[in-house]
C-alpha cells in the first residue's frame, strides 16, 4: 500500500459522501467533495509516476475508482432530475461495456492493455468538468440549460472513446 493507492481509496470513500450530499440537497458541499474527488483522480497517477510507485493494485484500483465516481456522478443527478437521464445512461453503458470487454479478454486469456488512452483521459476530464459545472450552476441558482454545448461535447467524447476502446479490444482479441 502506497500513497497513490491511498489517494485512490480516498476517492472511493468520497463517492458515497458525494451521493448523500446531493440527495439531501447540500449542493455546495457536494460540489466541494466532487472537486476533491476529481482532483484525486489526477493526483494519484501523478504521484505514482513521479515517485515511481506504480503498483499492480493501482493499475486496477484507479480505473475502478474512476468508474465508481463517474457513474455515481451521473446517475445521482439524473435520478434527482438535475441532468438528463439519457446522459447518465450513456456514461454508465460505456463503462459497463468496457468492463464486459475486459472480462471477455480475461476469459479468453487474451492479454489486456488496460492503460487509458488520451481519448479516454480526455473523456474523463470533460465528464468531471460537466458535472462540476452542473453543480456550480445549481449552487449559484443558475439554469443549467446553457450547459447543453458542454453536455453535447461530453456525450460525443463518451461515445467516441467507448467505440475506440471497443476497437482496441477487438483488435487485441483478433491478433491473438
Amino acid at each position: 500500500m502506497n500513497l497513490p493507492n491511498l489517494i485512490t481509496i480516498l476517492r472511493i470513500l468520497l463517492t458515497p459522501l458525494y451521493i448523500n450530499l446531493l440527495i439531501y440537497e447540500y449542493h455546495g458541499w457536494a460540489l466541494t467533495i466532487f472537486l476533491v474527488a476529481g482532483l484525486t483522480d489526477g493526483l494519484d497517477g501523478l504521484i505514482a509516476r513521479l515517485a515511481n510507485q506504480r503498483t499492480k493494485l493501482g493499475t486496477y484500483l484507479d480505473p475502478m475508482a474512476d468508474k465508481l465516481l463517474l457513474s455515481a456522478s451521473f446517475l445521482t443527478p439524473a435520478i434527482l432530475k438535475l441532468i438528463p437521464i439519457w446522459a447518465a445512461l450513456i456514461v454508465v453503458s460505456r463503462d459497463l461495456i468496457l468492463i464486459l470487454g475486459a472480462l471477455i479478454l480475461h476469459l479468453t486469456q487474451t492479454s489486456q492493455d488496460i492503460s487509458p488512452t488520451l481519448l479516454g483521459k480526455s473523456t474523463t476530464v470533460i465528464q468531471l468538468v460537466y458535472i462540476a459545472l452542473v453543480l456550480l450552476f445549481i449552487v449559484l441558482h443558475g439554469s443549467t440549460v446553457s450547459l447543453w454545448p458542454v453536455l453535447a461535447l461530453t456525450m460525443g467524447l463518451t461515445v467516441l472513446s467507448g467505440l475506440h476502446y471497443i476497437y482496441r479490444g477487438i483488435r487485441r482479441l483478433n491478433s491473438e
